[in-house]
Parts: structure tokens; sequence; C-alpha cells
């Protein structure tokens, strides 16, 4: 165990070393969090020119799950927290926050940008070790850009269904999974986007390779999955442009209408080409009820009964 300010970092599962990087980035970003206040956080984005430095620490992020139901009275499991995008406003919407996070540096990055925060604890190590040793049920589990990671956190041939199951094992009964993850069929990727994670050029909807490490999925299947899993309700909704950098999320009683989505062409991770007009073909989508099979990312609360 070590404090960092009021935060809490059990290292009790920590395997000793991180398994995974970005690099000598996350030494910039451990700096960042060690020396500048949050309030300092968009200059030094506007500064530094770094994807990295904009996806980590830009409070844009945090709308993905501001409109969610969580209360003051939830306790909230976050897995993968990374370094921490998410876990402060959870903090602030929720009584108290468990955060699992595989990487010590991106934990250290985490627990010192919310050291002021008496209301979360940063467990470090693998899910799948640190769940078997958690002691209560939680009121809000969230997987915001996890799930497509699965295989990486459960050693089983179908590790996607066994996370979803080993979740809802670890909610209260009227606890909600909060999920955000892109669309395979997106439209960015049919227009010349890279795919996120595989960073090749129709990856995803041409069908990811057996032993790849990640998988997204469609709005079908994820359905499915969650219905499987016991999740028997499930509402979908939209971030736009996608989960990561939200500017609107919207919803089936609420979709884009026409000339609505105009911010398409942006892609700071990776260069892209264009291969049509996704203003155009997104007035088409909308017209013809299609919109939500093809967004770029989704977001879904699913609860079982």
């Amino acid at each position: 165990m070590q404090k960092i300010g009021s935060i809490t970092i059990d290292d009790t599962y920590y395997p000793g070393k991180d398994l995974y990087s970005d690099g000598e980035i996350e030494d910039e970003m451990l700096d960042i969090a060690k020396n500048v206040p949050v309030s300092e956080y968009n200059r030094v984005i506007a500064e530094r020119k770094s994807w990295a430095i904009l996806y980590h620490f830009s409070n844009v992020r945090e709308n993905i799950v501001q409109s969610m139901p969580i209360t003051k009275e939830d306790s909230v499991l976050e897995i993968g927290a990374g370094c921490g995008a998410i876990t402060g406003v959870l903090a602030r919407m929720a009584k108290n926050v468990d955060a699992v996070e595989l990487s010590m540096k991106r934990s250290l990055i985490n627990a010192y940008r919310h050291q002021e925060a008496d209301n979360i604890t940063i467990k470090v190590g693998n899910f799948q070790e640190v769940e078997q040793h958690l002691e209560k049920k939680y009121d809000v589990i969230t997987l915001i850009g996890v799930f497509e990671y699965a295989c990486s956190y459960i050693n089983s041939e179908q590790p996607y269904a066994e996370f979803l199951e080993i979740i809802k094992k670890h909610l209260t009964k009227d606890g909600r999974l909060i999920l955000a993850i892109e669309n395979k069929f997106g439209l960015k990727y049919w227009a010349g986007c890279r795919e996120d994670h595989i960073a090749t050029f129709f990856g995803g909807i041409e069908g990811y390779a057996k032993d790849s490490y990640v998988r997204t999925f469609s709005k079908n299947e994820l359905a499915h999955m969650l219905e499987q899993a016991g999740f028997s309700e499930h509402t979908f909704y939209y971030p736009y442009p996608d989960y990561k950098l939200p500017e609107k999320i919207f919803s089936d009683e609420y979709l884009p209408h026409e000339n609505e989505l105009n911010v398409n062409h942006r892609n700071f991770d990776r260069n892209r080409v264009r291969l049509f007009d996704e203003n155009k073909v997104y007035g088409e989508l909308i017209r013809a009820e299609m919109f939500p099979e093809f967004s770029n990312s989704f977001l879904i609360v699913a609860k079982g009964v």
C-alpha cells in the first residue's frame, strides 16, 4: 500500500513491472500530473500538441459519463482506469470509486492528478486476479475503452462473454454496467480512418484476425452478448464524433437531424484518407433511419433483472 495525497494505491496484486506502456510519453504525463494544476491542463495540451496528452488530459473525456445515472449513494468500480481521465469525474459524482489498472505508472499519474480526492482507491494488477479478492458489490461498474481488450484481462476461450458474466457477479441487485466502445462498423472506418487499435485500413470491417489481441463489435453483437450474460435491460447511446472526445451524445429517443453531424474529418491519432464526404453520407443514413448502426462509438447502460 502507498498513499499519494488522499489517494490509496493498493499494489497487493501488482506483478512488479508494467506489462504495457506507451513509452517515454508516460514519463512526460507523470511530470504533468505531479507539477501542473488541473486548471492548466488545456494550456499544456495546446502547447505540447501530442495526441497522448490530449487523450489522457482533456476534460472533454469526462462527457462520456457526466449524464449517466450515478449519484452520491453509489459505489463505483472502474475497470481499466488508465491515467485517470474518467476517475476524477466518477469520484465527484459517486460516493466512492475503486479503480483497477494494470500499469503502476498510469496509476501514479491517476493518483497525482486526483490526490485531493478522499474517495478513490486504485488497485494495481490484472483484473482477473484483482476481482477474485473484491470484497463488496458495486452499484456501477464502468468499462470505458476496455471491453475490446477482454482477451488481455480474461484467460478464456470466450473472454468477452466471460468478462461480462464476471462483471455481473460484482453488481448489486439494481446495479448498472456502463460500457463505451468503438463500433466495428462505424462510418469513419468505411470513409478512410484506420482501425483505432490495430492501425490498419478496414481492419475491423473486414474481420479481425483470429489471434487479434483486440476486437470491437457491431450493435447487434454487443446486444446479443449482453443478453447472453444476463443483462436483460440495456440502452444504447451514440457518442459523437466518438466516445473518446464526445461533443454530443444521442439516444434512440433523440437521434441527430440532417446536417447536424459535421465534425467528421478530424483524426488526431493517425493519418487517414477520405474516400467520401461523411457529412453527406450521414445525411443519407439519418433519412434512412440507419444512423445507430453506423455510429462511430457506442455508450451502453445495462442491468440485469
